[in-house]
């Protein structure tokens, strides 16, 4: 039946005061207001009087009228202010009484019946279903919603349920529907052949085409090109599927990417099909995605870092014979200068002619210290090992490149014939020549006239057109290949050469809101983020502000101990005492910790799942509806497995939610990324209802920062850097806390946290929209400050290298009085009125979603340098800036509240180090999808074990406080729910939970803990 995904508890939850309504939903829907309070006055005895205005809010906030109206919590009958609650057991004893109350409300709020929409609520829900993609169980909680906000009586679970049901199979079967009519026959049959396993191999075609590259080579780059033209020869990329939902597009290519190829045969054919179609569609891009992504890190890593780190090497090897050349050079080159220079005593004034008088006496004093054949040969080593005086810094490690075009030849015909590359103005050029590369390789001679020599800079022009072995009129195409290719690698990064096939390498300024799309989005935008369409005002408005604080902060410099100025004017400040804690916090700490129950982390999960019903967001990626027994249980399992990094080992066990079929099955169908995400939001709103959470805070301040691992497999999206990871290759976990994690991505290796923080910000997984941010110095930039300012955001970077900060000003000629040397840079506000609208479609762009704020800043800069907008959006940044280090140098409370939230996120990592145990804590995870899956779940148990904690804490603190313990606010507000001592992470784990009968488990006694 389509109710099925309802199970007996859902159904009895639909409807029905499950729990205490909150004190916020008490408020909006029992609050009782004139015309309620006359309409229930109306009523002649007491228990009917109570039970009409049980009635009457009640189905506000259900949506229907109670089958009986005396199962309302006593906390309904108390928001009603009515002194004896007990008298509502008698109502609606006289038969008809609870009935025509419920008519009379129904007909005096609006309530319709369900019959009178019920055709208007499967447009709604067919829409929904269309183009969301969502289960039905978010598609029933949606209809019940929609219901209750149209003022429509609820009908019953199972009504609904078979009506969601009905409509959401309707709408999958025409998605199915509409891909499969794409499709001709022979492309019918050349997608069912992905399904074979060819003779002679393991895996089908699908399998093979599925699997990007892992290793960071010469070879392997030909092969992921290879790939990629392959899924392009399939032709579905050029099919217009645009009719389609973004999202449900991905959702069918996700199931085709992840799901088995014996599960995809079962279907049916329109569905069978239109899943190939969306995956090889998907993959078309995907592909390009890839091999560019490892043609950076083979330019980055093999080619560029490596010659250089290898110049280094052969430096060193050859210092000695440069050191010994060198000191019998400056021997000889001293003994010219005392025997052929003139002498004056700076006391006569008596000038001395040279010690010689001719040439051969000059060579009889060198000769006597050096001989002429070794000073010979020492000017030959020189020579030979030291670049020419007109070489730059990179020549030496440029000419070691030339000799590995061995790397690049296999792959750079296909290069420019299976990427569609496209480029800028700028970008042109570098892109012409990439395209003539092909034509030059293999030839004997190449003349100047068939390269670009504008091209070549630096020592690139040596290399190519003066290297010794060249024949007159000739060039070295070797060396001009690294050169295009360098200025390739630099102008990918910029999005100045793009590749129109490709999504994560694609042009950004394609994907930014312009024309009628930015015309009708812009109001919306602007109101949203409170910036008005017209600069003047606006930054008239922000230059007064930082002249004003300039002033203020000045004159209170005098009573300031926190900061002083150098000889230079740099802004220097004094060292933060760390905040004194009370006996009491330390009683209160000793005390909570004492108090948490002893508990398994896999009975964390379980119980966590018991309050929050998390576990019912990881759905099938077939679309379809669990069936499994004890879901949750599996479910909890494969958390430990990926959140410990243990594996399945630990875990399996002899029920059938524990085998070993039952946990792969599941790890492949609903665990993935958006089920992690759809998990976390459930924690983070269930995180944000505890009353201790609010004393922390709410979530108005959060901080981003990352947490590094290493990757010791082969894998294109590792990165190496010695200081984190060794000599291994290593990735980065981004995320963002207030207490609870609100979201995360992982980057390769450990690149600026500034380039991806602003998408952090907007791709959380839920929670309230925070108001300041707080990150460390290497998060930090000006037009990132900008774009965050643009956003809403009060950024609070920490800067550690503060004296070298230059401050802004916008007045030149405006007094400071102390601050009047660092505030030595001048705001260009005619700059950012100029560009005003271009940096509105940006934020605006970025706000709405239309593109990544990391292909933005890329975007805004070209090798290290702002372009002109990005230099107008560094200028509005500079403002919000120079606020900020006037907020810092004149409030200790502000950094110390930037300190509190930076420790607090190193508290997050370090539990997370000690759930991540597993394995040495590294992630052996060759591909994007698996690091981010693998941290989804780490993310997931750490934010579950933080729910824990602070749902136990409050409950401690509320006994402490019932047993007279002296509990003050003020320590309340700095316990941390990062504790792990009462958690066992380690061994054999249990996945039993056990009876909770008040909903919690026993709390600890304090009085015993103290004795132990």
């Amino acid at each position: 039946m389509a109710v099925e995904f309802l199970t007996d508890e859902q159904a009895a939850q639909y409807g029905a005061f499950y729990e205490v309504p909150s004190r916020a939903e008490l408020e909006r829907y029992f609050f009782l207001d004139d015309a309620d309070r006359e309409a229930v006055q109306a009523k002649r005895r007491s228990h009917n009087r109570l039970g009409f205005a049980v009635q009457l809010t009640s189905v506000r906030f259900l949506g229907r009228f109670m089958p009986d109206p005396r199962q309302v919590p006593a906390e309904v009958a108390e928001q009603l202010e009515i002194a004896d609650a007990s008298c509502l057991k008698l109502y609606g004893e006289r038969d008809g009484t609870a009935r025509t109350h419920a008519g009379e409300i129904q007909e005096a709020g609006g309530w319709r019946d369900f019959a009178e929409v019920r055709e208007e609520l499967v447009v709604w829900l067919d829409a929904r279903a269309w183009t969301t993609g969502d289960g039905p169980k978010a598609l029933f909680d949606a209809a019940a919603g929609w219901l209750r906000e149209g003022r429509v009586l609820l009908p019953g679970a199972s009504r609904l349920a078979r009506l969601v049901g009905t409509v959401r199979e309707a709408a999958n079967q025409r998605l199915w529907d509409t891909l499969y009519e794409l499709l001709n026959t022979g492309q019918r049959a050349v997608l069912d052949s992905l399904l074979m396993v060819p003779p002679g191999e393991r895996v089908s075609e699908l399998d093979r085409l599925r699997r990007g590259p892992v290793r960071v080579s010469g070879p392997q780059m030909k092969w992921a090109l290879q790939r990629a033209e392959e899924i392009a020869h399939l032709g579905m990329g050029d099919l217009d599927v645009s009719a389609i939902p973004p999202r449900r597009l991905a959702e069918l290519s996700r199931y085709g990417v992840d799901g088995k190829a014996s599960l995809l045969r079962r279907h049916g054919d329109s569905r069978r099909l239109a899943t190939l179609l969306a995956t090889t569609v998907y993959l078309t891009t995907r592909a390009v995605d890839d091999a560019l992504d490892l043609l950076e890190v083979l330019i980055a890593t093999k080619l560029l870092a490596k010659a250089e780190r290898e110049t280094v090497k052969e430096k060193m090897k050859t210092l000695p014979r440069v050191e010994r050349a060198s000191a019998k050079l400056a021997t000889a080159f001293q003994v010219v200068f005392d025997t052929t220079s003139e002498l004056v005593d700076t006391d006569t004034g008596e000038v001395t002619g040279p010690q010689v008088e001719s040439f051969e006496a000059m060579w009889e004093r060198i000769e006597a210290v050096v001989p002429r054949h070794e000073l010979a040969a020492a000017i030959a080593a020189l020579f030979e090992l030291t670049p020419p005086l007109d070489s730059d810094a990179d020549e030496t490690w440029r000419s070691m490149l030339v000799g590995r075009f061995g790397t690049v030849r296999p792959f750079l015909k296909l290069l420019v014939q299976v990427v569609d590359f496209g480029a800028t103005p700028e970008g042109v050029p570098v892109l012409t020549a990439l395209k003539s590369l092909p034509d030059l390789m293999g030839r004997k001679k190449v003349g100047p006239a068939e390269i670009d020599t504008g091209l070549l800079v630096g020592s690139w022009r040596r290399l190519v057109l003066s290297a010794p072995h060249l024949e007159p009129g000739t060039v070295d195409w070797k060396a001009y290949t690294f050169c295009v290719l360098e200025q390739l690698h630099r102008m990918l990064r910029s999005k100045q050469v793009f590749a129109k096939n490709s999504s994560k390498w694609g042009d950004p300024r394609a994907k930014l809101l312009d024309g009628e799309a930015w015309e009708q989005a812009r109001p919306t935008v602007l109101a949203s983020l409170g910036l008005p369409g017209e600069a003047g005002e606006h930054l008239a408005a922000r230059a007064a502000l930082l002249d004003g604080t300039y002033r203020e902060v000045a004159s209170r410099l005098p009573d300031n101990a926190q900061i002083v100025f150098d000889d230079d004017g740099r802004l220097h400040f004094a060292a933060l005492e760390p905040e004194p804690e009370p006996v009491s916090l330390l009683d209160l700490r000793a005390a909570v910790n004492a108090m948490l129950p002893r508990v398994d982390l896999p009975e964390v999960l379980l119980e966590v799942f018991s309050w929050t019903g998390a576990d019912r967001a990881f759905t099938s990626v077939t679309g379809g509806e669990a069936r499994l027994k004890d879901l949750h249980v599996t479910i909890a399992a494969l958390l430990v497995a990926h959140g410990c990094n243990v594996g399945y080992t630990p875990v399996i066990g002899g029920v059938d939610a524990l085998k070993y079929g039952r946990l792969s099955h599941v790890d492949q169908t609903y665990l993935r990324l958006a089920t992690y995400r759809a998990a976390n939001a459930t924690l983070i709103e269930h995180q944000a209802s505890i009353g201790l959470a609010r004393a922390w805070g709410g979530g108005l301040v959060a901080s981003v920062d990352g947490m590094r691992f290493v990757v010791p497999v082969p894998s294109v999206y590792a990165r190496p850097n010695p200081k984190y990871f060794g000599r291994r290759g290593g990735a980065t976990w981004l995320n963002m806390i207030y207490r609870a994690g609100l979201g995360g991505k992982v980057v390769a290796g450990t690149p600026r946290d500034s380039l991806y923080v602003l998408d952090v910000l907007y791709d959380r997984d839920g929670g309230r929209r925070p108001e300041m941010i707080v990150t460390d110095t290497a998060s930090y930039s000006d037009i990132v400050f900008g774009l965050l300012t643009l956003a809403g955001f009060a950024y609070a970077p920490q800067l550690a290298d503060l004296p070298d900060q230059k401050m802004w000003r916008i007045d030149r000629t405006a007094d400071y009085g102390a601050f009047q040397e660092a505030a030595r840079g001048r705001v260009d506000l005619a700059r950012i009125e100029r560009h005003w609208e271009d940096i509105l479609r940006i934020i605006g762009s970025v706000h709405t979603g239309a593109v990544r704020a990391y292909d933005v800043i890329r975007m805004l800069s070209r090798d290290g340098r702002p372009t002109p907008l990005g230099d107008a959006i560094a200028h509005y940044g500079r403002i919000a800036k120079s606020l900020h280090i006037l907020r810092l140098a004149d409030e200790p409370g502000y950094r110390r509240q930037i300190k509190v939230q930076a420790n607090l996120q190193e508290g997050r990592h370090a539990l997370a180090r000690k759930i991540f145990h597993g394995r040495a804590g590294q992630l052996y995870q060759r591909y994007q999808d698996g690091l981010e899956d693998q941290i989804g779940a780490l993310g997931l148990v750490l934010n579950a074990l933080v729910l824990f904690n602070t749902r136990y804490m409050d409950a401690v603190v509320a006994q402490l406080r019932a047993d007279g313990f002296d509990v003050r606010d003020e320590d309340v507000a700095r316990l941390s729910p990062f504790v792990r001592h009462h958690v066992n992470m380690l061994g054999r784990y249990s996945f039993q939970l056990p009876e909770l009968p008040g909903g919690l488990r026993p709390l600890r006694d304090l009085s015993a803990a103290d004795e132990t």
